[in-house]
């Protein structure tokens, strides 16, 4: 009798475990290895929306230049600041900066620095920032932005006396930047080329 029961326990485990097998293959389903090209559906909306993404890229319609303004005069105020403190570096918008411009900036920092002078700055606002041009060149995207500002800035020695500005008036300040980005890139990060 005891020989029955062996016989019963292998054939309920093993319908045990069809039941288990499956439900699990109905769950997850079968791969059969390739499965062929991607369904019509599928591999028309990839491409649209990949021809889509890359004219995104090479077009600067007017949300592009919304969004460009926005970020440049973020750029602008953080440029300005950075030049005009009174620590006489450059520290938070070196990453803003070409080479060439940087190196213009540090020239006249340590200029401004051997004289032992520092510049004090109040950032008002930027008033207006116009684009003025934008065009590709071979690899490169340049935007050029007309800026208007309010600043109070003013110029002190080592002895705290004015050398040039007024801390108590407002000055408007008009500046001509021009921005790069090379259009290959996917990040969104301009550079100041010019100023």
């Amino acid at each position: 009798m005891s020989n029955s029961f062996e016989y019963i326990d292998i054939i309920l485990l093993a319908m045990i475990a069809g039941f288990i097998f499956l439900r699990l293959r109905g769950i997850l389903g079968k791969k059969t290895g390739f499965e062929g090209k991607l369904a019509t559906d599928f591999q028309e909306e990839f491409t649209k929306n990949v021809i889509k993404k890359k004219k995104e890229n090479q077009v600067f319609d007017d949300e592009a230049q919304k969004n460009f303004l926005n970020g440049a005069k973020i750029a602008y105020e953080t440029i300005i600041t950075d030049f005009s403190d009174s620590d006489n570096k450059l520290t938070r918008c070196k990453s803003l900066l070409s080479q060439k411009i940087y190196k213009q900036f540090k020239e006249a920092l340590t200029e401004r620095e051997s004289k032992g002078h520092f510049a004090e700055i109040t950032f008002i606002g930027v008033v207006s920032a116009i684009i003025k041009e934008h065009k590709k060149n071979e690899k490169d995207l340049e935007v050029t932005v007309d800026f208007v500002s309010e600043l109070i800035t003013c110029i002190r020695d080592k002895n705290k006396k004015i050398i040039s500005g007024d801390p108590e008036k407002v000055k408007k300040v008009y500046d001509t930047w021009k921005f790069s980005k090379d259009s290959r890139s996917t990040s969104p990060n301009w550079l100041l080329i010019e100023t």
